[in-house]
């Protein structure tokens, strides 16, 4: 039974379209793909109230039955009434409000949080690298977390919220009204009050709860960051300064729950005054017209468990509405990420490159790139040259003179502003990003690793890779000997040690020789290194310089790198300055240019740098 419901949501299938950034059109994206479990929410929520509507009116019956005068008779007549109503609250009431836990707590609880979770990591973690360079991970990942959390409560509180208080508010003063109008009026009167009270309180807790929401975010946003770089802080003695760093948004997070509890503690009062008023009023009213003789005493015996009914389903449908709005202002805080528009799209029309295929000619035509700026400074400016076939080219330049730019356009990490970007004719923005990627190995300066197993990080870049080639690989990149002795705090050993976050566990030389094993083992057809032996001993990196320039052979290879020796073996190699080519050619005619390589050069030689 618990596994037929279990089983009604696959939460991990891939979607099908990303998340519009409407509020209402961001729950519904969601919603419609499991529309039938709350549907089916909502009839059981349903069955509940009804069955729980009529309970006072049951009580009602029963003091009518006491004080007839045949008892025996009225009993007999009565039975059919009173068997009726025992099935109701015996086997209806207990078999509806187990249906509804099953679907609420077997199957909405596991499966569509598991749903909202998959498909809002799926669709951030296809967001450009812009959206990470801004923003906190740690926050991130908070907002994919919770929000699956908040949206799933938010919809269900909403659902039963409804049901309930159309149900019970408005077949009581229906049933009230039916009796006598006088004893009716307090309902209604409650129910007109209880709609302002909702309408006043309710937006504010939204406002509140999405206030307090970012300040958790924001919160959960600097630990992260303080815990990622905690080696840094280490280093620089800089703990009473994090404290203050993390002070302040737990300040802000401590007030911004002020002021949120100052408004719930408004809420529960007004709202217990408000039940109050209706218990007393009714109660009043049913025993004046009792006296009267207006009234049966089974009538005020139905009224009064009503009110008191009504009283405690106002509270707990406030508190659903009050979840349901605090929800959405989580929701709302986690839209900011999960709907971003996405500044990097491929089109429908986009091609698949084949990496086989990939000759690796690559042409920059009047490139041109600003990041945006409103001051227009550009960081490329007007950018003229191609990279023929096989061709290996160095990029030199001070920092800031546009060297990473340039190959960040190239991987596609921001769209192109002004000007192409070619491989092989193709005009990168006319092909997948992934098959893009795909056909350029990547050796960068900051070698991070994932927190898995040094053969998983070396095979990363080759599914379906085999243990012989992820070996060949790493002895191709000095890696294997310390990749045998390493050992971790599972008794892990070798290839299955897991590295620790970013590889925290091993040390950047080791770090950088995985990242080229794991680009040996990709083989693609362009490679790019970006200061790859930056991290490497003298002598591991003279080692390594053999397998790098096999592994050059026959591809097209751009590499940056400060250390001018490590280049100047290279075809061509371009000057860069303030965005510009100023000099071009190989490493033996730079020099006898005389120009700004030629000085680079002389101060590496001499000891400057």
């Amino acid at each position: 039974m618990f596994a037929f419901f279990e089983q009604r949501i696959r939460p991990t299938t891939i979607p099908e379209k990303s998340p519009p950034r409407g509020l209402l059109a961001f729950y519904w994206h969601f919603v419609s793909q499991t529309k039938g479990l709350y549907a089916a929410l909502l009839a059981t929520g349903l069955a509940v109230a009804l069955i729980d509507t009529l309970i006072p009116v049951f009580i009602g019956r029963l003091v009518d039955l006491m004080e007839a005068a045949d008892r025996v008779t009225a009993l007999r007549h009565s039975a059919p009434m009173l068997i009726g109503m025992f099935l109701l609250v015996l086997v209806g009431r207990p078999a509806a409000i187990l249906i509804d836990s099953l679907i609420r707590h077997n199957a909405v609880v596991p499966g569509v949080t598991g749903l909202i979770r998959w498909q809002s990591h799926w669709h951030v973690v296809r967001q450009s690298w812009a959206l990470f360079q801004n923003d906190f991970a740690g926050r991130i990942a908070n907002r994919v977390m919770h929000t699956s959390d908040a949206l799933r409560e938010c919809v269900v509180a909403g659902i039963h919220a409804i049901w309930y208080i159309t149900v019970y508010g408005f077949s009581a003063l229906l049933l009230m009204t039916n009796v006598d109008w006088r004893l009716g009026a307090p309902t209604a009167v409650w129910l007109m009050a209880y709609i302002f009270f909702l309408r006043y309180f309710v937006p504010r807790m939204r406002d509140l709860s999405r206030t307090s929401s970012e300040r958790h975010s924001l919160l959960m946003g600097r630990v992260v960051d303080s815990y990622t770089n905690i080696l840094t802080l280490k280093l620089f003695s800089r703990a009473s300064d994090e404290d203050a760093y993390v002070r302040e948004a737990v300040d802000d997070h401590t007030a911004a729950i002020a002021r949120h509890m100052r408004l719930i503690t408004k809420f529960t009062t007004t709202l217990s005054l408000l039940n109050a008023l209706l218990l007393i009023s009714t109660s009043v009213i049913g025993i004046m017209l009792w006296v009267r003789g207006d009234l049966e005493a089974g009538a005020v015996a139905m009224a009064i468990p009503l009110a008191w009914t009504i009283a405690n389903t106002a509270g707990w449908v406030s508190w659903e509405m009050n979840r349901a709005f605090e929800n959405m202002g989580t929701v709302q805080d986690g839209m900011q990420t999960i709907a971003a528009t996405d500044t990097v799209v491929d089109m429908p029309s986009s091609l698949n490159l084949d990496s086989s295929e990939v000759r690796g000619e690559i042409r920059f035509e009047r490139l041109s790139f600003t990041y945006g700026r409103s001051d227009g400074r550009k960081v490329l400016d007007s950018l003229n040259f191609v990279i023929r076939p096989g061709e290996r080219v160095g990029l030199v330049g001070s920092s800031g003179a546009g060297k990473s730019t340039l190959i960040n356009l190239l991987l596609r990490f921001y769209e192109i502003e002004t000007g192409n970007i070619r491989i092989d004719g193709n005009d990168i923005r006319e092909v997948t990003q992934e098959s893009l990627r795909r056909a350029i190995g990547v050796v960068a300066q900051d070698t991070s690793l994932l927190h898995r197993s040094i053969a998983e990080n070396i095979a990363y870049g080759t599914p379906g890779a085999t243990q012989a080639q992820i070996e060949e690989a790493a002895r191709q990149a000095q890696a294997h000997d310390f990749i045998i002795i390493q050992r971790d705090c599972s008794g892990r050993t070798g290839y299955d040690v897991h590295v620790g976050e970013r590889g925290v566990k091993l040390s950047a030389g080791q770090r950088q020789r995985i990242a080229i094993a794991r680009v040996i083992l990709k083989n693609a057809p362009i490679l790019i290194l970006d200061e790859a032996t930056s991290a490497l001993d003298s002598e591991v990196e003279l080692a390594i310089q053999d397998q790098l320039m096999g592994l050059m052979e026959g591809k097209t290879v751009i590499a940056i790198a400060h250390r001018l020796s490590t280049i100047a073996c290279l075809d061509r190699l371009l000057v860069l300055k303030d965005g510009c080519i100023v000099e071009e050619g190989t490493h033996e005619e730079l020099l006898k240019l005389g120009g700004q390589y030629a000085m680079l050069w002389r101060h590496q030689s001499g000891g400057f740098l």
